[in-house]
């Protein structure tokens, strides 16, 4: 049997509910990183925000400012990156795996 519009409607609707209720449950989701051996942590939340970044005082070194910088970019976007594969999982599960234009 085909939906009838007011049916489309109405699921379109739901999973957008569902879509913007996911999006604010990301917000509390955290993820680690960290390089240089636990040098360097970095924290983020599923919705891509940088929460915390903690560096071990012995990394500072004035004539190596570069492995250290090195390591925040590192760690950073290892975190970004496991951010961004908890966000795709979250708003997987309710698209059904489908592609959603603009979406993370």
């Amino acid at each position: 049997m085909a939906m009838n519009m007011q049916q489309v409607m109405k699921q379109a609707r739901k999973m957008q509910e569902q879509m913007l209720e996911a999006q604010e449950r990301m917000k509390d989701i955290e993820v680690s990183s960290s390089a240089g051996g636990g040098t360097v942590k970095v924290t983020a939340t599923a919705d891509g925000k940088i929460t915390a970044i903690t560096i071990d005082p012995d990394a500072l070194d004035p004539e190596d400012v570069e492995f250290l910088q090195d390591m925040v970019v590192a760690a950073v976007n290892e975190a970004l990156s496991s951010a961004q594969e908890v966000a795709n999982k979250q708003l997987g599960a309710i698209t059904g795996g489908m592609g959603m234009p603009g979406m993370f």
